[in-house]
């Protein structure tokens, strides 16, 4: 009952373009007495599959659309597929009561007919074989209205040749659209096929790209974890970054010290070199002045710089002979160092308590700033291999008495046979030869001592700072010069 009461699916779709094929409604009967159920008897075709929501309808006889049914009943999925036979009944209460023609529909639940049977009536049985008993005139009345039954039964079997001529016409267009439809059928499931073909290829398409989106994820962690790294790293780094820039900072500011010192050793060695850029700023004033002149005087300037060829080539001479004389006291100065060295090799314990002198050549400039004297290693512009005394007050322990240092020359090593023997002119006037032995305390006139030999022979293979008396291997000449030189920076100028 709440089946029959329930809204069907139903659809706008005509009569003339529904497919009534694949379900066939059998043993219709012709008319079917009021008051009772009544069975409806139908087979599905191989191309129809029914559905949960399908339904079978009894629509008036001339029906538009699906939604003109009269009473419907749900349609049983077959428990049985093989079964064929399928059957559905309708409650007597629900019937038609007049004597229309009826027809069954089979209605999917897309609302498409999928079948419909032949016409039918709700009716009682014929009267025809009662006998009745009446009297003449209502015989007449009967005969001519059997007359007039014979004349619409006529006019009826008129209408009915022309409406089967006009069935026969539809049968046939019935034909051709159930050829229209199995060939659409073969269509779609042609297309069905595809479609599963398609499917199946999308489900293949859909599982790798989810596993390539489970890859993407495990390496997009896994950057994640290297990026955390990196950026660890990146703090390290910057840290060290900091440090270094401190670092470096400090060694700016320690080569500024160091620019500043080597500024005033520039200084000193520019005022050696006064006269020469003299001369040199004289040939270039000159080279100007002749570059200017050119222009209107060309012929004075010619004989001009004649004139100053010859001055310069006086000058070379000049020079010259300055050169031979500075390498002649440059080697009378290897000599006196070389005497120095043997002299303080004997008496290196106690050379502070005995009288200093500061060679002839560099008693002015002693006189003036006293402290200690050495070359600049680090000079590039010497004229000469050998350095030049450069004085830097040091202030000494017991007299103030200047030294006389030579950082390339203290330890023999501009000399292949000698080792290191620190230099000290000693005397007022002239030098005295007195050797004194470090460890017997011995003195020796000529210098003859085994423990001065020993320690002669222990100072081949090692150097020793003049000022602090820090011991150095031979082997780390660059370090102990820079190391003397360190004490020339700290001092305080004069």
């Amino acid at each position: 009952m709440e089946k029959a009461r329930e809204e069907p699916p139903s659809s706008t779709v005509l009569l003339d373009h529904a497919s009534f094929s694949q379900v066939i409604f059998n043993n219709v009967e012709k008319f079917y007495l009021p008051g009772g159920d009544v069975t409806c008897f139908y087979i599905f075709t191989q191309q129809f599959t029914p559905r949960r929501k399908d339904w079978i309808g009894i629509f008036k006889v001339g029906w538009k659309t699906t939604r003109e049914y009269y009473t419907f009943m749900w349609v049983a999925l077959p428990r049985d597929p093989s079964t064929k036979q399928q059957e559905v009944q309708f409650r007597a209460y629900y019937l038609p009561k007049d004597d229309e023609y009826y027809q069954f529909c089979y209605v999917d639940q897309d609302g498409m007919v999928r079948g419909a049977s032949v016409p039918f009536q709700f009716r009682p049985e014929s009267e025809e074989d009662i006998l009745v008993v009446t009297t003449k005139v209502k015989v007449e009345e009967t005969e001519q209205h059997n007359k007039e039954l014979c004349q619409e039964n006529q006019e009826l079997q008129a209408l009915c040749a022309h409406l089967e001529e006009q069935n026969s016409a539809a049968q046939a267009e019935l034909q051709r659209k159930q050829e229209e439809l199995e060939t659409l059928q073969s269509v779609n499931k042609k297309l069905e096929q595809e479609s599963e073909e398609q499917k199946a290829h999308w489900d293949s398409e859909r599982l790798q790209l989810k596993e390539q989106d489970q890859q993407l994820r495990s390496e997009n962690d896994q950057l994640g974890t290297r990026v955390a790294e990196l950026q660890s790293q990146l703090l390290s780094q910057e840290k060290e970054m900091e440090e270094l820039v401190q670092g470096d900072q400090e060694k700016t500011e320690k080569l500024q010290h160091l620019k500043n010192g080597n500024d005033q050793l520039c200084l000193s060695l520019t005022e050696q070199r006064e006269q020469q850029k003299k001369l040199e700023e004289a040939l270039e004033e000159m080279r100007l002045r002749e570059t200017a002149a050119l222009k209107t005087q060309a012929a004075l300037m010619q004989d001009e710089n004649l004139d100053l060829s010859r001055r310069l080539d006086d000058n070379k001479v000049l020079c010259d002979s300055l050169q031979r004389e500075k390498e002649l006291l440059e080697r009378e100065n290897d000599l006196l160092r070389k005497e120095s060295c043997r002299l303080l090799s004997y008496q290196a314990p106690d050379f502070d308590s005995l009288p200093l002198q500061v060679p002839a050549w560099d008693q002015e400039g002693a006189s003036q700033n006293p402290g200690l004297v050495f070359g600049n290693p680090y000079s590039g512009t010497q004229e000469s291999s050998t350095p030049g005394p450069v004085r830097c007050t040091v202030p000494l322990s017991t007299s103030q008495v200047p030294k006389t240092f030579h950082p390339f020359s203290v330890c023999g090593l501009q000399g292949e046979d000698s080792g290191w023997k620190p230099m000290i002119r000693l005397g007022l006037t002239t030098s005295v030869s007195i050797g004194k032995c470090p460890v017997c305390s011995g003195v020796s006139p000529d210098g003859v001592c085994e423990h001065l030999e020993e320690q002669q022979r222990a100072q081949g293979h090692c150097m020793t700072c003049p000022v602090c008396d820090q011991t150095f291997p031979v082997t780390e000449k660059q370090i102990f010069e820079d190391h003397v030189f360190c004490h020339y920076l700290s001092a305080p100028l004069a």
